[in-house]
């Protein structure tokens, strides 16, 4: 059949010629894409309302280097460089290990600033990129806190530990965990 189709195209002569390579190459380039998978891009976006002005919120998220004075989880956040773009932060976490993060942008009259961190260390994931702002919602505050990351195993089959779900359970725990205990910090003042 395939060299009948051939033999129409480019003449009776050439088909016989080219049906087997052409059939052998069409299946090693199929075979290929087949197998040829690896990670997809992650992404969670979890959002609070607070009870208070976005102003008040701001001033309590806005210092690159404050993540230890609201997030449960971390001990210590220093920034190098404040909050100037390239600046560097360590996360050391209370329950152990580390994560090294880089500003890659700060506006302080949108109330956001944007971080990534190549490695994603303690967490499970990699090439990891994250926004925090907070916006007016009728006098109350909107805070988002939305990233988007790759598992952090970065072949096929990860284990159970480093795999998307992983990924994305942690990820979400962090923000998750961290919005809640804001919220806390600031509405019971």
């Amino acid at each position: 059949m395939l060299q009948r189709v051939l033999g129409r195209w480019f003449g009776r002569w050439t088909a016989p010629a080219v049906a087997p390579a052409l059939a052998l190459s069409l299946m090693a380039s199929l075979a290929g894409t087949a197998q040829a998978h690896g990670p997809t891009r992650q992404k969670v976006v979890e959002r609070i309302t607070i009870d208070a002005p976005a102003d008040v919120v701001w001033a309590r998220i806005k210092d690159f280097g404050s993540l230890k004075d609201w997030h449960p989880a971390v001990a210590e956040s220093p920034a190098d460089n404040g909050n100037n773009e390239g600046s560097v932060r360590t996360l050391k976490l209370k329950g152990g290990g580390e994560v090294i993060e880089s500003l890659e942008s700060y506006n302080d009259a949108l109330k956001k600033y944007s971080y990534r961190a190549k490695d994603g260390g303690a967490l499970p994931v990699t090439n990891y990129t994250s926004t925090l702002s907070v916006s007016d919602e009728g006098g109350k505050a909107l805070v988002e806190w939305r990233g988007a990351f790759y598992r952090g195993y970065p072949n096929n089959d990860p284990p159970p530990d480093r795999n998307d779900e992983a990924a994305v359970k942690a990820i979400t725990g962090v923000y998750t965990s961290g919005l809640a205990n804001l919220k806390k910090l600031i509405e019971t003042k």
